[in-house]
């Protein structure tokens, strides 16, 4: 059976920055609810809050199988995009991508309106994000996202390798563009924030994994370890770890990435990283390295592939020392204050699978990389769709997951197309 976020290797690094939180008990018994949704990451959070706006009376039941801030939300790289990833990006299709862009920035008003609400300061920013190329493939890619900014008439700069090396600190980018339309953040922090802002009568079990779902005479059963949850209606908002309650199966996979944060660095280290104090760096090539400069004076990057399975931490620690120290030989034997993994839900067209696949059971699951504010903006338009609300046609905005061969045809796949990937992106990773 695939791997749950409770059974990761090793613990976040952002969650570890914070002091310590007492996590929800974990359902024993059995109960009733109205709607249980199943992950308490940013889709199923957004999914509770509008469901209750929507249905004050409704009994919700939210479950996850780890704790708020240890699960995947809490292990990306704090980027929250206003619009378009680059691999969504479609200069041919401006009308498409402005209503994808209306839609995502409203979500992303929703995260900042429910985080400003929380009584504690929050580590989250509208700082931009660079995306940065090195070789012929970034570049390519670069000049692709480039057409599209201008297309949709979306702010940007270009920056050349000397404007680069003055904001980040860095030669080791040929060229690259700004856009402002990005908030930067501490994840952990963030999805802690909005947990704490759930309605008072959404129930939160942590520490509690769906075993096994059922429909009995149009009731829904979830098995726990500890009990047993009835509804009505059931939410799956757990990414890839839905294939194991049999949803999706030919659409899901999961793909492990790593990420590294440096301990606090010192004055003199810090003087050699450019005169932007906080910023991000996504890559052009998907396979590529991102990177950030925390506010509290870190570096972190993330980077690596793994096909359903996570690696060990010395192969990871050594692997992310390589690539950190090209892009700043001047941190070379810096070193690592934390390491840690994470699963992505990967679909073979980046697209999501959304909506209610069978009479009573809804899901959203697919985020490829991009689950902070689309599915924010998912989990809501999820509830609206439940509660018979007007939702706009996602499959037409953001596309329907497709066919994936089943394995061991997946696996080979994967590997040979990110084998041809990375040698096409050497430069880049």
């Amino acid at each position: 059976m695939s791997q749950t976020p409770r059974d990761y290797r090793h613990p976040s690094g952002w969650n570890a920055l914070l002091p310590y939180r007492e996590p929800q008990p974990a359902l024993v018994g059995d109960e009733q609810a109205d709607v249980v949704i199943v992950g308490a990451g940013f889709t199923g959070l957004a999914c509770a809050r509008r469901w209750h706006e929507l249905s004050p009376q409704a009994r919700i039941v939210l479950i996850d199988s780890s704790e708020i801030g240890e699960g995947n939300p809490g292990r990306n790289s704090g980027f929250l995009l206003e619009i378009a990833l680059a691999d969504d990006a479609d200069s041919r299709s401006t009308a498409r991508m402005e209503a994808c862009n209306r839609l995502t920035r409203e979500a992303m008003r929703d995260i900042v309106t429910t985080v400003t609400s929380a009584d504690a300061t929050i580590d989250l920013q509208r700082a931009g994000t660079y995306r940065a190329a090195a070789g012929p493939s970034g570049m390519r890619a670069l000049a692709s996202y480039e057409t599209f900014l201008q297309a949709a008439g979306l702010a940007h700069r270009r920056l050349d390798r000397a404007a680069l090396g003055a904001e980040l600190g860095t030669e080791f980018y040929t060229a690259g563009l700004y856009s402002p339309d990005c908030y930067l953040g501490q994840p952990a922090a963030l999805i802690r924030a909005i947990a704490k802002q759930l309605p008072e009568p959404v129930v939160l079990y942590e520490n509690t994994p769906a075993r096994a779902i059922r429909c009995n005479a149009g009731i829904w059963e979830l098995e726990t370890p500890g009990g047993l949850l009835r509804c009505h209606r059931l939410v799956l908002a757990n990414n890839a770890f839905a294939r194991q309650l049999g949803v999706a199966r030919s659409q899901l996979a999961s793909v492990f990435t790593y990420a590294a944060l440096t301990g606090v660095l010192d004055d003199k280290q810090l003087a050699g990283l450019g005169r932007n104090e906080n910023w991000g760096v996504l890559p052009m090539h998907r396979l590529g390295s991102t990177l950030r400069r925390t506010i509290d004076g870190r570096l972190l990057i993330r980077s690596l592939h793994d096909y359903e399975r996570e690696r060990g931490k010395r192969e990871i620690a050594a692997a992310l020392s390589h690539r950190l120290e090209r892009r700043f030989p001047q941190l070379r034997g810096v070193g690592f204050e934390h390491i840690w993994g994470g699963a992505v839900g990967f679909t073979y067209n980046a697209a999501p699978v959304w909506g209610e696949q069978r009479p009573g059971l809804f899901v959203s699951c697919g985020c490829n990389g991009g689950g902070t504010v689309k599915g924010t903006l998912f989990g809501r338009l999820l509830a609206d769709l439940a509660l018979g609300e007007t939702v706009p046609d996602v499959a037409a905005l953001f596309g329907r997951a497709s066919w994936m061969p089943p394995e061991p045809w997946r696996g080979l796949g994967f590997t040979v197309r990110s084998a041809m990937e990375s040698w096409q992106g050497r430069r880049e990773l």
